[in-house]
Order: C-alpha cells, then sequence, then structure tokens
C-alpha cells in the first residue's frame, strides 16, 4: 500500500471539526480533510488517513504558503486561511447545518481577494477504514460525478475538468484548481445510503440555509469569556445528532499518552458526559441541548432501568466491544473501535442523571417521560448503591466515593425540585441521600478531613471535587473545603490540574492535565470565595488548545500538545459551565 507524501497527519491542535449533529469530519493546514466518518458517528471511515489508511480529501496551495484559520462566529463553519508569494485567499469549509441520518453534504468554497488562487484538489474516498476504493464512477452530462464507495453512493459537483487517476488499484479525482481574483469556486459532496434522486444541492442555498440555521441557535453571550463559551456550545451542538444523543468526541483512538496504552473510541454516547453537558446548558440557558439532554438519557433510562449502560450508539444502541483495524493507527496512538465501557457499571450515572433531570425541572422542561425517569434512577441507587462500580474514570470496580457521592448530589437535588405535592417522596429521596452520606462518611473520610477515593485507598482524586458543586453537600463543609485545599496543593502545578496520581512519577508524567479537572478546580475555588485562583484555573484551562479553539481530554503541558479524542465533549461542557458561573469582574474585585 503506498500513500501521498503530503498526507503524514499533523499534530492535533492543528485540526478544525466540521459537525452537522450527525457525523464530523476533520480537516488540517493543508486543506485536507483527514477523518470523516459516513453516514454516522460510529460508521466506518471514509476519510481515514488520520489513522494511516487511504482516503482523503483535500484542496490544497499549489506554492508554498503560510497557515491560518477561524471560525465563523458561533458557528462551526471553519475558513482555512493562506498566506501565498502571490497574495492571500481562504477556504470557506462546512458539512450543512443541520444534517440528514442518511445523507451528508460537504460544502467546500474556494475565495479569492485581489489574487488569484492556485490549488491542487485530491478527492479520495474509501470506504470501511480505506478498504473499499471508489467504482462505478461516472460524469454526466452536466459535469456532475456520480459513483459509489463502500455501500454509500457518492456525487461531487464543482470538478467537471477533473481527471480519474487509478492510485492502489481504486479510483481517486484530481482536479488543478485555477480561481480568478475577487471570485469563489464551490465544491459540493454528497455521501448517502441511497442514490440521489433529486438535483445535485445548489451551493448558494446550501450555504445561505447552513448560515441560518447557525445563526437561529446562536448561545447567548455568558459570564466570563463570552466568545470561548458560545463556541463551547456550538461544538456541543455539532456532536449532538438529531436523536438527541451527544457523542463523546468524532474520533477514535487518538493518544492520551504518546506510546501509552490509553487509546480509547469515544464516537459514542456517553450517559455521565451528557449529563455534564444538559446541566451546562441549563445554567448557560442554551436550553435546546437540555432538552436532547433529557429526552435522550430519560429514554435510555426508561428503557433499560437500573441495568442502564455507561454509554450506546446514537440512536440507543449497544456499543460494540473492542477490536482493532487493520492501520497503522494515529502516531503515538492506537487503532481500536468499539469500547469495553458499555459493559461495565457506574453508579454515578444514575446521580448525574437526577442531576440532570432537576436542573430540567427548574426550568420547567421536565415532561412525564422525565419525571417517571426520575422515579426509576432514584429506585435504582437504592437497589444498587452497595455495590462495586467502574467509576468516573472506568477503573477496576470499586466502592469510589465520588459515585456514591454523586449519588446523594442527585437525591438532594431532585428532592428540592419537586413540588409540595409531593413531598413524601422528596422525603424519602432526602433520607436515602442521608444514608449514603453516612455510609461514605464512615467509610471513605480521610484521616485529615478530607474525602479519600475509596475505602482502603487514601489517594486526592479530582473527582472528588464534584459532589459538593452538584450540591451533596454544603458549600461550607469542612470535608469539601479541606478536599480542595489538599487537592491544589498534590495534584495542580503552574495553574493546571491532573485526576489522581497513577503511579510515583512526577505530575505530567505518566498522563497529561486532566481539563475537566482544571474547570471542577475552578468552580471549587469559585464556590469557596478563591476568585483569583478560580480565575487562573479557568484561564489555564481555555488556553490549553489549538488556533481552532477545539480541546482533547488531556493537555501535555510539557509539549503544549493536545492528546486524546477531539474535541471532548464534556471538557467543553465544563467549560461552557464555568464560563457562565464565573463572573468576569470578580478577579478584579
Amino acid at each position: 500500500m503506498t500513500h501521498d507524501a503530503d498526507t503524514s497527519p499533523h499534530v492535533l491542535r492543528e485540526y478544525a471539526v466540521l459537525a452537522d449533529g450527525e457525523r464530523g469530519a476533520l480537516v488540517g493546514p493543508r486543506g485536507d480533510i483527514v477523518w470523516m466518518c459516513a453516514p454516522r458517528w460510529d460508521s466506518p471511515a471514509v476519510f481515514g488517513s488520520l489513522m494511516g489508511a487511504p482516503g482523503h480529501y483535500a484542496i490544497t496551495p499549489t506554492g508554498r504558503f503560510v497557515w491560518g484559520g477561524h471560525y465563523e462566529d458561533a458557528t462551526l463553519v471553519w475558513r482555512n486561511r493562506w498566506a501565498t508569494d502571490s497574495g492571500n485567499f481562504e477556504c470557506r469549509e462546512a458539512l450543512a447545518f443541520p444534517g440528514e441520518v442518511d445523507r451528508l453534504v460537504l460544502l467546500r468554497r474556494v475565495l479569492t481577494e485581489d489574487v488569484p488562487a492556485s490549488v491542487r484538489v485530491v478527492l479520495d474516498p474509501r470506504a470501511e477504514f480505506g478498504v473499499e476504493g471508489l467504482r462505478e464512477l461516472r460524469r454526466g452530462d452536466d459535469g456532475c460525478w456520480s459513483g459509489r464507495v463502500g455501500a454509500l453512493h457518492l456525487r461531487w459537483t464543482g470538478a467537471p475538468e477533473a481527471t480519474v487517476v487509478d492510485r492502489d488499484g481504486a479510483l481517486r479525482l484530481e482536479l488543478a484548481l485555477q480561481v480568478p481574483p475577487g471570485s469563489h469556486h464551490d465544491l459540493v459532496l454528497e455521501l448517502a445510503r441511497e442514490e440521489p434522486r433529486c438535483p445535485a444541492p445548489d451551493p448558494d442555498h446550501a450555504w445561505h440555509r447552513t448560515e441560518t440555521r447557525w445563526r437561529e441557535t446562536t448561545p447567548p453571550r455568558i459570564g466570563a469569556a463570552p466568545r470561548d463559551a458560545a463556541h463551547a456550545a456550538c461544538v456541543m451542538r455539532g456532536l449532538t445528532t438529531s436523536s438527541g444523543g451527544m457523542v463523546g468526541a468524532a474520533t477514535t483512538s487518538l493518544p492520551e499518552r504518546l506510546g501509552g496504552a490509553g487509546n480509547y473510541d469515544y464516537r459514542y454516547t456517553w450517559v455521565r458526559d451528557q449529563c455534564f453537558a444538559g446541566r451546562a446548558a441549563a445554567i448557560a440557558g442554551v436550553h435546546d441541548l437540555l432538552d436532547d439532554a433529557v429526552a435522550f438519557l430519560g429514554a435510555r433510562l426508561l428503557d433499560d432501568g437500573p441495568h442502564l449502560a455507561p454509554c450506546y450508539t446514537v440512536d440507543g444502541g449497544a456499543v460494540p466491544g473492542e477490536r482493532d483495524l487493520d492501520v497503522p493507527g494515529y502516531p503515538g496512538g492506537g487503532r481500536r473501535v468499539g469500547n469495553r465501557a458499555g459493559a461495565q457499571f457506574q453508579l454515578d450515572a444514575f446521580g448525574e442523571l437526577l442531576t440532570l433531570f432537576a436542573a430540567a425541572a427548574r426550568h420547567d422542561r421536565l415532561d412525564a417521560d422525565g419525571w417517571r425517569a426520575v422515579q426509576v434512577a432514584a429506585a435504582a441507587i437504592e437497589d444498587r448503591w452497595t455495590e462495586p462500580d467502574a467509576g468516573i474514570w472506568e477503573l477496576d470496580d470499586r466502592d469510589w466515593t465520588h459515585s456514591r457521592l454523586s449519588c446523594v448530589a442527585g437525591l438532594r437535588e431532585i428532592a428540592d425540585a419537586v413540588g409540595p405535592a409531593q413531598a413524601g417522596t422528596a422525603g424519602r429521596w432526602s433520607a436515602l441521600a442521608d444514608r449514603l452520606l453516612a455510609h461514605t462518611a464512615e467509610h471513605a473520610t480521610h484521616p485529615d478531613g478530607r474525602w479519600q477515593r475509596a475505602p482502603g485507598d487514601p489517594h486526592h482524586d479530582g473527582a472528588l471535587l464534584l459532589p459538593s458543586l452538584r450540591g451533596a453537600l454544603p458549600p461550607g463543609d469542612p470535608r469539601s473545603r479541606r478536599t480542595l485545599e489538599t487537592y491544589l496543593s498534590d495534584l495542580t502545578r503552574q495553574g493546571y490540574a491532573y485526576r489522581f496520581r497513577p503511579d510515583d512519577r512526577p505530575l505530567g508524567t505518566s498522563e497529561g492535565a486532566f481539563l475537566l479537572c482544571n474547570f471542577a478546580a475552578s468552580l471549587a475555588c469559585h464556590q469557596q470565595g478563591d476568585a483569583l485562583t478560580a480565575r487562573h484555573l479557568f484561564d489555564r484551562a481555555r488556553s490549553a488548545c489549538g488556533p481552532p479553539g477545539l480541546f482533547t481530554e488531556e493537555f501535555d503541558v510539557t509539549e503544549r500538545q493536545l492528546r486524546g479524542n477531539l474535541p471532548q465533549a464534556f471538557v467543553h461542557a465544563m467549560l461552557l459551565e464555568c464560563a457562565a458561573v464565573l463572573d468576569p469582574l470578580e478577579a478584579d474585585r
């Protein structure tokens, strides 16, 4: 198998993501779309060169260039911008929004100012992670190309002069494109389960519809860092399907640490992560994302009850087990699809669900199905809280302190959210919360007065900052204060926060700074009245990104590189919550 010399992957900080809710694509500085699964998030990749498979779609300047780019405000419309020896030009990129379940439309528009643009276009789709190339290729009288790639039908407009090239026994299309000064040129790619029967999309209409729908969903300007908060909400919306499920990330097996074992498939919906997203959306006033979370997760809870899985496919199905692909993988990473977490028991998910439903109830956005789901979650906690679980970090089954305190928080929050007519039910939930708290305090309070990870495990853990934020304990509870104090001392360095110590090596050696913990620590400091530290932790975390402003799970502080799958949904959710809670002026006061 041979590869183009110009398809080597970039560092993760240089990739932008395009998303329409149903799937996503990663585009790099060479105008190279190197990752896109179709027709949905967890489908096999059609463009997979990010993972070393054949398959990409590039619009690249023909001469020397320096790259830049930005998202148009409050959208996932990306603009690649190139400074060349002859002048500057751009390529505007988007997946038509909102997306259709079985059909994607990828819009690419080369725009020039006062100089011509000369670009090389390569369309090389390879279905099934690079296995199946383009076939049955033909050009219509209107110059529109059509064909098949795997089980998908392809249609490409805007390149009637493209040349068919046979590479590796598979067909691809190449085009030398010249765009005159002060004009633009559109290329529109469609991939669908069924052969298109309607005319090819009109680019102007498709762009107008996409721009309009993003504008209609623009979140309010809120709190600290309003631009970053709006961008985080757009990323979350782009990762949320029409079914309401939000995927954890667009990618699989990108390395959390180079050469390490932490390479996982995040193209599924995690219950906990979407609870974080829904709660952040409630605080920020982004009610469509709150409604999506409640509807999708409530349905899973009603279907599966106490046997709720930690994660699901976006259509509510079971997540497949792990298997390795026959591809090299991203350098330093893995090549895995599927996720073992689908078979785990994670007790804290029930507590997070109750916290989410309580937030919806306070905004009068919890319907009858939602209240039935509340009853199911509370009953599941009562039945299963004594069982060991895998916890928030999906480790070995133990009596994790965070899991039990999350259930305490959820029970307290939902008890406070019910009306007087349900006072008896609320009383039972509060009593159950008291019982869980007393048991956890007896077995998981460290001698120095803080919470410890689990009975018999005296170590610190960033997850233990969350229960106080969610209402398990009053902010003034001495255990919460002591937990924060010792966490900041033991698990933060130079404004970056870490999950826990996996081994005896210095922080940042075995894994990177964990950005969720940065935002949680910021919120905890804010809750305790330490505005300056809160803002410092917040600003450190929101700077741990590349030019597109996207976040992964971890950040390598030494190399200033992103680690893990891109973009990580729960990090953007925590950024949104933090921005909504922090007062932009409080640090100055």
